[in-house]
């Protein structure tokens, strides 16, 4: 048995775990040789890949990023490299027939998967981990990553508090997780924020402003954690760049400056805002993600061994299962309004910027 390995999109905590945890398995159960696709997707394309045995992935468990390296952009399907061509036969030839794959481990987020679900269709045996600081992967209750995004994002706020405790200042921590909330509503929780803003629910700026006001005058300052794709009730998504070649081509981030220049003009505090950035994917995955992402790595072996191929690896409650690819691309994960984390911060008194009825709450 013959079976590769790539990691595609943005670097994550714990994707070496993963790498390890599928390597090791195959080998001692399967007796299986393990190639690693270099830069995900890209790989496949350029030809770079690297054996993998039980002395290439020693000591790799903690190290953040990813041995095998990744990329973000490259799509086969619609190749940056070729002026959008579909190259997808080629590196599917590659895989099959060079390199002789009977199987493929993708680990990847939503774009990934997609990816992975049209090569699968194609015929090349595939098998997803689901791999995503935003944990926003349909299907699975957690994403590897995702945690230590969020001990990343709940220390930050812990220390941005004794800034704005000391200078009374407004202190805005923007942070990653796209289209979802994920990061900002478990980090914000973990970080004391006193006021939570997501994209699955628009905020009113007023109502963010006198949340401002009333803790200026009884507390000092205003600790806020804000998602790159939360906006305003009367305001779009803050978009930095787009990348036409690129699968998802926005890329958001600026919201927490936005929300600065909306609040300065109200307040007396000063108002400063933190960008959280990359920082949130660096790094030493945590304990719990260590030993998450080995149960998934493990887990998609035992697909492998028992031939379920076209299949995700998820986590449901306690217990590791798997779901067909075409059940995961393309869909997204957002934090639902009945979720007990809202309900739990509403109940907490941290403000989540909205209004009803026009009366704030």
């Amino acid at each position: 048995m013959h079976i590769g390995i790539l990691t595609g999109g943005g670097d994550c905590p714990g994707l070496n775990a993963v790498i390890r945890a599928v390597t090791l398995a195959l080998i001692n159960e399967c007796g299986a040789r393990v190639t690693g696709i270099e830069r995900g997707f890209l790989g496949l394309i350029t030809r770079n890949v690297q054996p993998l045995d039980a002395r290439s992935v020693e000591g790799i468990l903690a190290q953040g990023g990813t041995v095998l390296g990744t990329h973000n952009r490259c799509d086969p399907f619609h190749y940056f490299g070729a002026g959008g061509a579909d190259v997808s036969a080629q590196a599917l030839a590659y895989a099959r027939d060079e390199l002789g794959l009977d199987g493929l481990v993708v680990i990847g987020g939503d774009g990934t998967m997609v990816i992975a679900h049209r090569f699968a269709e194609l015929g090349l045996p595939v098998v997803g981990v689901p791999k995503t600081i935003d944990n926003d992967l349909a299907c699975t209750e957690r994403t590897f990553g995702f945690d230590s995004a969020v001990a990343v994002v709940a220390e930050a706020l812990d220390r941005l508090e004794t800034t704005a405790r000391s200078h009374r200042r407004v202190m805005i921590a923007e942070t990653m997780g796209r289209y979802a909330g994920w990061i900002a509503l478990e980090g914000g929780m973990a970080g004391g924020a006193d006021v939570i803003l997501l994209p699955e629910v628009p905020f009113d700026v007023d109502e963010v402003a006198r949340v401002c006001a009333e803790r200026e005058a009884r507390d000092g300052y205003t600790l806020i954690c804000i998602a790159e794709g939360a906006h305003a009730r009367d305001q779009g998504l803050t978009v930095r760049a787009t990348l036409a070649d690129s699968p998802d081509p926005l890329r958001l981030g600026g919201v927490g400056q936005w929300l600065q220049h909306q609040l300065q003009p109200r307040l007396q505090s000063e108002v400063r805002t933190t960008l959280l950035g990359h920082i949130q994917r660096g790094g030493s995955p945590t304990p719990y993600d260590r030993v998450l992402s080995t149960r998934f790595g493990y887990h998609a072996a035992q697909l492998i061994r028992r031939g379920q191929f076209g299949r995700m690896v998820t986590l449901e409650g306690e217990h590791c299962a798997s779901v067909p690819l075409q059940a995961v691309a393309g869909q997204t994960r957002t934090v639902p309004l009945d979720h007990p984390l809202l309900n739990a911060a509403r109940g907490l008194g941290i403000s989540l910027g909205e209004t009803q009825g026009g009366v704030s709450v």
